[in-house]
């Protein structure tokens, strides 16, 4: 992973931090991801790496991948208040940004708490929170079960009813995987409980691009149509025979469709966002 590595202390948390592509200029304005519950920062990695003309940054949760495990649950708002530290520690002023899954929620929250810190938006295979379309009962039973990180055999077994077609095995998605620690995977969890964006996504100026998997069992095609509802200046993308992990499966589309949102002229986007 040719990512620079470092271990930052914010406000009493320390988090690992990984930058793309932040050693050349650009003219773009750096990417900020936000991982699926449970994922480390190389489960992301070959998405940073492709999109080599934009700096890319994300970090691991507190608990997972390379970051110490949590003394304190979090919040939303809490963690907004410390990414938005981090960018500050790092020089780092407005950003696009992009998160998927429980990043998702998490995106759209930082961009409702700091909007003057975001440009443009990127959420895929997302919900508004607890107002959303719940997934199937085969998928979500297997997705609360820590054992899909730290037990390879059920992994295996359960790849396609969680992710759908994208690739597994020790050279696929699987082998990027770093199991969280019981205590960051179970405050990951607790974050999101009773948390819902929905009455304030109205009001939500930013221009946002929605990617979803029409074969998404875990967060359903209906929750990115709620989503484009009720995101004034949102577009839907719907990646056909996409699972939960279409970013994987069909990489070139994602790739293609975050150039294409990110680079296109602004549009009805407000100054005072």
């Amino acid at each position: 992973m040719t990512a620079e590595i470092t271990m930052e202390t914010i406000g009493g948390r320390t988090l690992r931090v990984a930058r793309w592509h932040f050693d050349k200029p650009s003219d773009h304005l750096p990417l900020l991801f936000f991982n699926g519950i449970g994922a480390n920062i190389e489960a992301v990695a070959p998405l940073a790496e492709a999109l080599t003309e934009r700096p890319f940054i994300m970090f691991d949760m507190p608990g997972v991948g390379g970051s110490p495990a949590p003394v304190m649950p979090y919040t939303p708002v809490t963690m907004a208040f410390t990414t938005k530290a981090l960018l500050d520690k790092l020089g780092i002023g407005r950003v696009d940004m992009m998160g998927v899954s429980w990043g998702g929620a998490m995106a759209q929250h930082f961009a409702l708490q700091h909007p003057g810190r975001v440009r443009r938006l990127v959420l895929a295979a997302t919900s508004p929170g607890m107002l959303m379309v719940p997934g199937k009962l085969s998928a979500l039973s297997k997705m609360a079960d820590p054992r899909r990180y730290v037990d390879a055999a059920f992994m295996e077994k359960h790849f396609r009813t969680l992710y759908g077609g994208a690739a597994g095995g020790k050279d696929g998605h699987i082998g990027r995987i770093t199991p969280p620690t019981k205590r960051g995977y179970l405050y990951q969890l607790i974050a999101m409980l009773g948390w819902t964006s929905a009455p304030a996504l109205p009001f939500m100026t930013k221009e946002t691009l929605i990617m979803m998997g029409d074969e998404d069992a875990i967060v359903p095609l209906a929750n990115g149509r709620l989503l484009e509802a009720l995101i004034p200046n949102s577009r839907l993308e719907i990646f056909a025979g996409g699972g939960h992990l279409f970013m994987i499966s069909h990489r070139e589309q994602t790739i293609s469709s975050l150039r294409g949102f990110l680079d296109a002229p602004a549009s009805t986007e407000r100054a005072a966002a």
